[in-house]
């Protein structure tokens, strides 16, 4: 087995684990033993994950099914149970575990979807698979939506949009369901969305709006990536960071607060490592004979590269602040460990591939 794992994908991985442990040991140590131990976690999930028969899951349709509803369930639970922390209530807290049950939605949408579309490629384009599949995704959203969570709900959309597209929909019916995603935007901006999510989307817009308000964190971010230089302020070295003028540097802005004390070439090699991370995952889906892995494969890309875009984007002012993580790289044991899984899957994918 362990000769046919993706041994560069795991080596972008830890690399990863790596700077993240380097980067909360100067900006927030206290944080470090914690993240130490999710990734302690993390790795040998990945290699139990790898070790699951998913090519023989993939036929049971019930089990998908099964996982998706669970998720549901443990949604509404945090719904009316959880913790509110940094106002959103999206957490299940039995101390001292926190658990984002939203993380685990997106892995069981993932592999719904991959499930329902390869089943239904040849006929997805019709309005009864469309409907059943909007489904799907809407129910977890509006769930999530209460939290509110928005940035998880845009995950969850590029997920189902993302399956409808690689599946054969017609431009003429990708166009309409454009239209219909901004008739949903701007229904949502008038009804559900919070005021200081329509102020991050205004101050994205309006970068140079209320510098002392809701942009401030993405203009420290800003200072701090471009005073870095092409090496950086070196290890505690960070001014912005240091001094706490950037708020999150564990998490919304540990790109910036990386960047700030290891410069460019620093930034670069995470980027570098994360676009490792995807490549591979796609050759995987590309080599693959079974359609519903080339699904998961594909699922795998759209949540890792969304996260990954909400999350640098937003440091360097490109995207609003969603509050996602930088996949295998920001604080947070749940995103680590549901990510963790997600890559033992297409561990196992890459394997069975191999044969």
């Amino acid at each position: 087995m362990f000769r046919k794992i993706d041994w560069w994908l795991i080596g972008a991985l830890t690399f990863l684990a790596g700077a993240s442990l380097v980067s909360l040991l100067s900006t927030k140590p206290n944080l470090f033993k914690y993240q130490l131990l999710w990734y302690g976690l993390s790795f040998p999930i990945i290699f139990l994950a790898a070790k699951i028969n998913w090519r023989w899951l993939t036929t049971q349709n019930w089990f998908f099914l099964s996982f998706y509803w669970l998720t549901v369930v443990l949604l509404v639970v945090t719904l009316f149970a959880g913790r509110s922390i940094r106002g959103a209530q999206s957490w299940l807290v039995i101390e001292p575990v926190r658990f984002q049950s939203s993380e685990l939605a997106k892995i069981a949408l993932i592999l719904l979807f991959a499930s329902f579309f390869s089943r239904r490629h040849l006929e997805v384009s019709t309005i009864k698979n469309i409907a059943a599949s909007f489904f799907y995704f809407l129910l977890p959203a509006a769930l999530v939506m209460r939290q509110p969570d928005l940035g998880t709900v845009m995950i969850f959309l590029g997920i189902w949009f993302g399956f409808l597209i690689v599946s054969g929909l017609s431009w003429r019916k990708i166009l309409i369901g454009f239209l219909i995603l901004i008739l949903a935007f701007s229904f949502l901006w008038l009804t559900f969305l919070k005021s200081y999510q329509k102020e991050r989307i205004s101050g994205f817009i309006f970068p140079e709006r209320n510098p002392l308000g809701i942009n401030y964190n993405v203009i420290q971010s800003k200072i701090a990536i471009g005073s870095a230089g092409l090496f950086g302020k070196g290890f505690g070295q960070g001014t912005q960071v240091q001094l706490g003028f950037l708020p999150e540097a564990q998490a919304d802005f540990i790109f910036s607060a990386f960047t700030e004390e290891w410069g460019l070439v620093g930034g670069f090699a995470l980027i570098a490592a994360f676009l490792l991370i995807i490549f591979r995952i796609i050759k995987t889906g590309v080599k693959s004979e079974s359609n519903c892995a080339k699904f998961i494969c594909l699922g795998s890309v759209i949540v890792l590269a969304s996260q990954f875009f909400f999350n640098v984007g937003s440091s360097l002012g490109l995207s609003p602040v969603v509050g996602t993580t930088f996949p295998f790289f920001s604080y947070g044991g749940s995103s680590l460990l549901t990510s963790a899984l997600l890559i033992g899957i297409i561990q196992n994918i890459a394997i069975e591939s191999s044969f």
